[in-house]
């Protein structure tokens, strides 16, 4: 099945970027746009506006100056149109205020990238006991549980809000994430060593 593909390639995106940064502040936003242009942004128009940020990022060091990662799930519902869930991995050793680094970008998502025409939604905002999101270390066991959760949600299909009848290329497509890290071939320093908070 495609989404537990999906689902099992992104973990391991996740594992190879916390084994090259003991700590991530992981950093969810939602983003779409406000009403009336939520009716006629197409995916294209979404795809367009999603790359300009992902290609700006050094454009904004402010921002984006320690992101190491990211995954975006596109969905469409009559009701939102186009939106993208996204979930973005920082340095933890020098980002630690994840609700004000989603505030950051849900901002330049509305102002900048869609010329006021978006809205976000700052996930690291709910207070959910098992959220998956803000510092993540290596060792919390409990809380990357709770990450690879997320992962799951937004790897998963769903027909009520799939993209497919949107697309206008085959190529279009529904998950997006970063690059898988190098291995760091340098062992320089201690090595961690395993146990839980």
């Amino acid at each position: 099945m495609v989404s537990n593909k999906r689902e099992e390639s992104t973990k391991e995106y996740v594992d190879a970027l916390q084994e090259r940064y003991s700590r991530l502040c992981a950093v969810r936003v939602d983003l779409a746009y406000k009403k009336p242009y939520s009716d006629h942004i197409t995916l294209e128009e979404a795809n367009r506006d999603l790359n300009r940020m992902l290609n700006n990022r050094r454009g904004k060091p402010s921002i984006f100056k320690d992101q190491v990662g990211y995954l975006v799930k596109k969905e469409y519902t009559e009701e939102k149109g186009v939106h993208l869930h996204g979930l973005f991995f920082f340095d933890g050793q020098k980002v630690q205020k994840d609700k004000f680094k989603a505030d950051q970008i849900g901002e330049h998502w509305s102002e900048k990238i869609t010329q006021n025409k978006g809205s976000y939604h700052n996930c690291n905002k709910n207070e959910y006991k098992d959220s998956g999101v803000g510092m993540i270390d290596y060792r919390d066991l409990q809380k990357r549980e709770n990450l690879d959760k997320v992962v799951s949600y937004l790897c998963k299909d769903d027909e009520k809000q799939d993209i497919a009848p949107l697309k206008s290329k085959q190529k279009d497509r529904a998950f997006v994430r970063g690059i898988i890290p190098r291995k760091n071939k340098s062992k320089i320093g201690r090595p961690r060593k395993e146990s839980n908070l």
